[in-house]
């Protein structure tokens, strides 16, 4: 049997990374695939305000999750929010996805986290049966601004 061990990525995991940042991006804008970008993994990975966890399965990198730690300024406490997960299709329902929230959130727990704000893109139909099988829904709504356009033009 396979084991699936989850941890934190650092700069040494970039060029495990890259290629699934690129098959990520494939994933939610279609079009030609991406060439993986070590030089950008490597961004990710030091960034100072982003965490990444990774998912491995015989030392080989088959998911991640991009992960932010914020304040809440209403109740002063902090809190986790998620923009990314992604698992490689061959490794897609065996409960990889559902082993890296798990890890994101026993991280929360022992962070103090209010609790885990997941961004998720609305119109990807497979992955809205996790989303709503272990998440609720929020009473926010996400909207972008542009900033590359002045807002009221």
């Amino acid at each position: 049997m396979t084991t699936t061990e989850i941890k934190v990525l650092g700069p040494e995991d970039a060029h495990k990374l890259a290629p699934l940042i690129a098959e990520n991006a494939q994933a939610l804008k279609r079009g030609a695939p991406r060439r993986p970008d070590e030089f950008y993994a490597e961004r990710i990975l030091g960034d100072k305000t982003a965490e990444v966890l990774g998912a491995f399965t015989d030392d080989k990198l088959i998911g991640f999750a991009v992960y932010f730690d914020l304040p809440e300024l209403i109740t002063g406490l902090r809190i986790g929010q998620m923009d990314d997960i992604y698992v490689h299709p061959d490794h897609r329902n065996q409960g990889v996805g559902r082993k890296i929230i798990e890890t994101l959130v026993a991280e929360g727990k022992s962070r103090g986290w209010l609790h885990l704000r997941w961004i998720v893109p609305g119109k990807n139909t497979p992955a809205v049966a996790l989303y709503e099988k272990i998440a609720e829904p929020d009473h926010r709504k996400s909207y972008l601004i542009p900033i590359d356009r002045v807002a009221g033009d």
